[in-house]
């Protein structure tokens, strides 16, 4: 008898569960979300266009609309698929704003009012009077409720203030005199969204919360920590978050450590980001690839340096800068410190100018006491100046006190100027009293007086070139491969000389989704399909700043191959221009972003952020705010116009005008250098000798004296005082039961390996017997709201073998499902696996990109490595998307040319293993009518499935060997990890090991791999499907220093002590994970998922209740099954060869070294 599950889950407005039980499975396991994402971002920001979202167009969004369906379905009971639509906020009945008399009465002036049919919002801008700052109050029925307060922040050079400043404001407040408030909102908050972003020219501190008590004491806690912070008057957050020199015992060596200071190292880690950066320092930026390509194009302004800091920058602040930047000496009138940088320093009248300093410092009370090097605060009314009045002084060594000083007294000045309510956007949005929004702020603002920061901060305009710049740098590569093959070009230009009109950036954004927004597109294919490189680099448009600008280029290049790849792009962009785009591609490009627009899906981030973002994006220009918000009139403006004009008309005299006809061109070449990692990490080493060897005994016994005093701060616990100032919520405000999804199931009358991947992305990029797979993807765009398919895999709890799948997920307007079903059964049973070139481009795409992983989230790798060791299906997920599955691409990539038939071949048979009525499931996510309505296309969709019986499930009994291992990259920061399985080692599942495991990241790991250790992020994840236990670091600069923090956490619980206050927090903090918030096709993908690991009402019931009864005794009694990792854990890092060498050294071959890159 042929079944097949029909799981049907209703759109509904309550919370659901998006880690299915709390943890995720393993292939949407997120090792910086929430909790450990802890680490602020620097860039790490949605590329949230004005109109336009690239993110939607590039990868499928997965919402839709209430009026359209959603589907999910799968194939022999261990392969599936999902389809998922949109469920839009209905309009609010009565949306309340601030009354103008209240907004009167508080300071405020209302400047502009309008409703934003778009977002179905009232939305109203106020001024503040006293100090001028801007407030938009957004009011709607979205419960996902979000604040922002943005500062204009251009940086003058790269020494990182901005993004230094935005990490430590966050370490303790005026209200809140903690040494990080940040961390406890984690610990104890229901927060939906708790970060900051450093921009190249603004800085953002957004948080969100479902829940308004939550809400507003997030809201209060973030105010005074940008207003007030404790970092301007205490020297060593400025150590600890931006860089100082660190030494533990005068005979060891000196070395780098700060949070800033090896977050950046990582980030010039990678070649794409390098590149970025050469190209921003002659022209503009493109954020994750966005470096050098950035300063090439802005050589004149503020988009010339980096906001976030270049590694090599951030410590050599010098005493020539720092006479030349103490701003207060300039243009102020106040004291200038002109040192003499003679051989010989006249320490009288040194010692006089730091009186005059000390004086200025008190006057504006930055208390500072400096007493032999610079400490913070100790003497609360004057400054302390004991200089060592010694015959001979080392100008070298007294130099690190002045360095490190000069850094803080820079900050300290950025702060006074920037961080001011003249310089602020203020965003509220969401359900919650715009009268209440008004009052908190009113408390802040009005204890300001205006300034004139607004003109201070404003960025200048970058000229436009009158003729392109070619710029050639080098990145570090790996020994192994082809170094000839390993070159990257990328062409940049920087489209205006000023910002464009809403209806240009519009149309430019359309050009550029019609360019390269799909595999389909001319310039993407065109570049793809000439063999002359492996991947893409560039992201096309980029309107996220003042002027925008259009990168495109190749990886992977061979050095005579670069012009060919110029004069490709060149070629390609005046065939554009002369012959316009395919009618059909217009037609899909269209529905594609219309649908995206009115989706406006923005998954787990909150809607109202990304419209923050997305208006922010004009505001802070001193443009209109509302604007970026309206799309309708835009849009149909440009439909009238292609109707009207053609495409050829609107979109060519753009190619030509703000590309072809643009000198202001910037072509970067990267060669790859495999010495240049080891040459950068001697020079380092080298310059670090120097500084001690300039130094005296005690000098050097200073330093380790200040070194072990900074580690001692680090690790003192606040005091309980402290911890309790900070704001919470008790568990009275906890729900007792976990948030249900409606759902309904019901009946309706393989084979995984690493070509898997491969076998999913053949099916949306080769042919039918009838269709190019340019016809394909543009009829996909045309009729639906997109199709991916992709592989599954996760363990089951109790289980041995993983529950493992392929996954078609799509989705449509409710008129086009009969369009979505046709459309899905082309894909799965009429693509033909003919196109060899094509796939050879399949397998240098998925290279380049496994490598770019490697660099840049070699904790996912370590993660995915110890995975495969401790468990079948971390194996199998290994085999599709760790270093083993980079071997078999690098095995692969030649085989394609010897054995393309038994490649062929082999692909056939995975569909004919996959597809069968049999055992199929689908599941739906739609509102009750349209569900009921879209039943006639499931059945005849299911109808034209081969009807067979079902391929025996394979049974898999691999695992990697249990060895330490360190797979060795050329970079400069290490990803550090150990893991074990807790199952094995007999401990039985309880809901608070979700509790225990929160804290340990929060505290334990933040406190030591992080504050102390350096490390960009530490935190730790336990999989309660398979019982996998992990630890994982981030951008770390230690190795077995890290390990030996991992092996510590059994003794840090058992040593444990905590008040009811803290393990509130802690409890309170995990529910907010557990009930994240959730859009409707994320709710229907929660419920299908928990559906096939089989976890029940009954279950996330039992765990919730031992959530919400943790105990200070689960604590202890966690710490044995904790040392399961120590005693009999795996270690994998992905890490530098030396640092390696240097353990391997010290622990005799402790690690197992394989060479990736």
């Amino acid at each position: 008898m042929e079944r097949t599950a029909l799981l049907r889950s209703l759109s509904s407005s309550s919370l659901a569960c998006n880690r299915f039980l709390f943890s995720p499975p393993k292939h949407s396991r997120s090792f910086l979300s929430k909790s450990s994402a802890s680490a602020r971002h620097h860039r790490r920001v949605l590329s949230n266009r004005s109109l336009l979202r690239r993110n939607s167009w590039r990868s499928l969004p997965v919402a839709a609309s209430s009026h359209s369906s959603s589907l999910r379905f799968g194939f022999n009971g261990k392969h599936f698929g999902s389809l998922s639509a949109r469920a839009v906020a209905s309009p609010p009945k009565d949306i309340a704003g601030a009354g103008d008399e209240v907004a009167e009465q508080l300071g405020f002036e209302k400047v502009s009012e309008e409703f934003i049919e778009e977002c179905k919002s009232k939305a109203v801008l106020f001024k503040h009077k006293k100090t001028g700052a801007e407030v938009m109050s957004v009011s709607n029925s979205d419960e996902n409720k979000v604040f922002g307060i943005v500062f204009r922040t251009p940086p003058k050079d790269s020494t990182g203030i901005p993004h230094i400043l935005e990490h430590s404001v966050l370490c303790g407040s005026r209200k809140y005199p903690l040494k990080e408030p940040f961390v406890e909102l984690l610990k104890g908050s229901l927060n939906t969204f708790l970060n900051a972003f450093t921009y190249p020219d603004r800085t953002c501190y957004p948080v969100a919360s479902t829940n308004a008590k939550d809400f507003y004491n997030l809201v209060d806690v973030y105010l005074d920590a940008v207003f007030f912070p404790k970092c301007i008057e205490d020297f060593q957050t400025f150590q600890q978050e931006g860089w100082h020199y660190e030494l533990n015992d005068p005979s060891e060596d000196i070395t780098y450590k700060g949070v800033v200071f090896n977050e950046m190292k990582g980030v010039y880690s990678q070649p794409d980001n390098l590149l970025g950066r050469t190209a921003q320092q002659a022209s503009y930026p493109f954020f994750s690839f966005v470096m050098h390509s950035f300063q090439a194009l802005f050589p004149d302004n503020t988009y010339g340096v980096d906001s976030g800091g270049d590694q090599l920058v951030i410590p050599k602040l010098t005493f020539e800068e720092f006479k030349s930047r103490v701003y207060y000496a300039r243009d102020l009138g106040y004291v200038s410190l002109n040192f003499m940088l003679a051989r010989r320093q006249d320490h009288l009248s040194f010692s006089l100018t730091m009186v005059c300093l000390a004086h200025k410092l008190v006057l504006e009370r930055h208390f500072i006491s400096i007493k032999s090097r610079v400490y913070y605060a100790r003497d609360l009314g004057y400054v302390s100046l004991n200089f060592m009045l010694a015959r001979r002084q080392d100008h070298l060594s007294f130099s690190l006190t002045m360095v490190c000083l000069a850094h803080l007294y820079s900050t300290l000045e950025f702060h006074r100027k920037y961080y001011h309510p003249s310089n602020a956007r203020i965003w509220f949005y969401g359900d919650d009293d715009p009268n209440e929004r008004l009052r908190i702020l009113s408390e802040y603002l009005d204890m300001f007086d205006a300034s004139t920061a607004p003109n201070e901060s404003k960025v200048e305009p970058q000229r436009l070139f009158s003729e392109p710049v070619r710029i050639i740098e080098k990145y570090p590569a790996g020994e192994g491969g082809d170094l000839k093959k390993k070159h990257m070009v990328c062409l940049n230009w920087l489209l205006s000389d000023k910002p464009l009109d809403l209806q240009t950036e519009l149309t430019l954004g359309f050009l550029d989704h019609l360019m390269l927004g799909t595999p389909a597109s001319p310039l993407r294919k065109v570049l793809l399909e000439s063999g002359l490189g492996d991947a893409i680099i560039g992201g096309g448009v980029e309107d996220e700043l003042l002027q925008p600008q259009f990168s495109i280029g190749l990886k992977g290049v061979s050095e005579e191959d670069i012009p060919k790849v110029e004069e490709l792009i060149m070629s390609s962009l005046r065939k554009l221009a002369e012959e316009g785009f395919d009618t059909e591609a217009v037609e899909a490009s269209m529905n594609t972003i219309e649908f995206s627009l009115r989706e406006n899906n923005t998954g787990s981030f909150p809607r109202g952020l990304s419209l923050m973002l997305c208006s922010i994006g004009k505001w802070i220009y001193d443009m209109d705010p509302f604007e970026p918000l309206k799309y309708e009139k835009p849009l149909m403006v440009l439909k009238a116009r292609i109707a009207e004009e053609g495409s050829k008309a609107v979109f060519s005299p753009l190619i030509e005008k703000f590309i072809l006809n643009n000198p202001h061109c910037v072509t970067i070449e990267m060669q790859p250098d495999p010495e240049k990692a080891s040459r950068d990490e001697a020079a380092e080493k080298e310059n670090l000798d120097k500084v001690k060897a300039s130094m005296t005994e005690e000098d050097l016994a200073e330093l380790a004296r200040a070194t072990q005093e900074l580690k001692l701060k680090q690790e003192t616990p606040d005091p309980p005082e402290a911890l309790r100032c900070v704001p919470s919520l008790s568990l009275h405000d906890i729900p007792k039961e976990p948030i249900r999804i409606p759902t309904e199931v019901g009946d309706i009358n393989a084979r995984t390996s690493s070509l898997v991947p491969l076998f999913c992305q053949s099916l949306l990029e080769m042919g039918t017997k009838d269709l190019t797979f340019v016809q394909l993807n543009q009829l996909i765009g045309r009729k639906t709201g997109g199709i991916s398919v992709y592989p599954f895999t996760s363990s089951i709890q109790g289980k041995e073998d993983p529950c493992s799948h392929i996954i078609v997920r799509g989705k449509s307007m409710a008129g086009r499902a009969d369009d979505l079903f046709n459309l899905m059964n082309c894909v799965l049973q009429e693509v033909q696996f003919t196109d060899q070139q094509r796939f050879r481009q399949f397998v240098s795409q998925s290279k380049a990109r496994m490598e770019n992983r490697l660099r840049g989230s070699g904790h996912g790798i370590a993660a995915a490595r110890m995975d495969a060791k401790l468990n079948v299906a971390g194996w199998v997920s290994e085999q599709m998307g760790g270093v083993s599955y980079l071997e078999f691409l690098q095995a692969l990539e030649e085989k394609v040319d010897k054995d393309w038939e038994g490649i062929s071949s082999s692909l056939e048979e995975i569909r004919k293993s996959l597809l069968s009525r049999e055992g199929c499931l689908v599941n739906m996510t739609a509102d009750g009518k349209n569900l009921s309505n879209t039943q006639k296309f499931v059945g005849k969709f299911l109808d034209l499935l081969p009807s067979k019986p079902l391929v025996e499930r394979a049974s898999w009994n691999s695992r990697l060997p249990l060895k330490n291992e360190a797979i060795v990259i050329p970079t400069q920061v290490n990803y550090v990890g150990k893991a074990a399985n807790l199952y094995d080692k007999g401990y039985q599942l309880s809901g608070s090991a979700y509790v225990i495991s929160k804290h340990i990241s929060n505290t334990w790991l933040w406190e030591r791999v992080r504050v102390s250790g350096g490390a960009y992020g530490g935190f730790c994840n336990f999989d309660t499907h398979s019982g996998v236990f992990t630890f994982l670091s981030y951008r770390d600069p230690n190795l077995l220093k890290t390990l030996d923090i991992y092996d510590g956490t059994g003794d840090f619980l058992r040593e444990l002590e905590m008040d009811d206050d803290t393990l509130t927090k802690a409890i309170i903090g995990t529910i907010g994970d557990v009930d994240a918030y959730q859009l409707p096709d994320a709710k229907g993908y929660s419920s299908l998922v928990r559906h096939l690991l089989g976890i029940t009402e009954e279950e996330r019931q039992k765990r919730r209740e031992e959530i919400l009864s943790t105990s200070l005794k689960d604590f202890k009694e966690f710490a044995d099954a904790v040392d399961a990792v120590k005693d009999n854990g795996v270690a994998v890092a992905v890490a530098s060869p030396d640092d390696v060498e240097t353990a391997n050294n010290e622990r005799s071959n402790f690690f197992e070294v394989k060479r990736a890159l």
